[in-house]
């Protein structure tokens, strides 16, 4: 595949798996502007993806998905992509997997944090994977909310198990472990070590009072009745 199909491919592929949305910065961007009074919400978790089925494909994060109920109109879905403040490890080992530092700021009401789309390294074989989440979050006060670590890890598939990715391009698909992999997606408190990682990282944190909100634990048979929906 040389250069151009690849890009054009890529842009394709990126329009099937964010479909229409409001494209949002990840909050904190300005260490100089310290946080005293906040218009919005921030919303701070941790994930790290990890490919255990194809281990030279690890999944690089792109998009972070969120969606109000019953979305429909573009305000309605917000996509947070990666920024490079985001990216607090990417190894390039094949079995480390990649960790990033999340930070969404959304005004007051319901959402979903629908799911997160990444790409396999490789050039030449631009895989793609999507790790579905369907986190209901209820914003109602002002603050900084830290929500937990997502550990999100390829396995091969079993049966009629979700698939990690799309099915075409087949052949690129199945090289990196999208269509024949699986994702195995745990929520979990890791605030003593995550708090630590965005104060060091995003100045603007300082003096404020981050308060833990754990996300509900993955539902896999949610995320397996929305695959079959889609």
């Amino acid at each position: 595949m040389n250069n151009n199909k690849v890009y054009t491919f890529s842009l394709l592929v990126m329009l099937v798996l964010t479909g229409c949305a409001t494209s949002t910065k990840m909050a904190l961007q300005d260490d100089k502007k310290q946080l005293t009074e906040i218009s919005k919400t921030i919303l701070l978790m941790t994930a790290t993806l990890k490919n255990s089925y194809h281990e030279s494909y690890q999944p690089r994060m792109l998009i972070v998905h969120v969606e109000k109920p019953d979305a429909k109109e573009s305000s309605d879905k917000i996509n947070f992509p990666v920024d490079d403040k985001a990216k607090f490890q990417e190894d390039d080992s094949e079995v480390a997997g990649n960790s990033y530092l999340i930070r969404m700021e959304l005004d007051a009401g319901n959402y979903e944090i629908r799911g997160i789309t990444s790409r396999a390294k490789s050039f030449l074989t631009p895989g793609w994977f999507f790790t579905p989440l369907h986190s209901p979050i209820e914003i109602k006060d002002k603050g900084v909310f830290y929500l937990g670590h997502i550990s999100a890890i390829v396995r091969e598939r079993q049966g009629d198990e979700f698939k990690a990715g799309p099915t075409i391009p087949l052949l690129d698909q199945a090289a990196v472990g999208a269509s024949g992999g699986t994702f195995d997606v745990e929520i979990t408190d890791e605030f003593a070590k995550d708090e630590a990682l965005f104060r060091s990282k995003f100045p603007a944190l300082s003096g404020v009072r981050i308060q833990r909100t754990i996300l509900p634990a993955f539902d896999r048979a949610k995320a397996q009745q929305w695959w079959e929906a889609h």
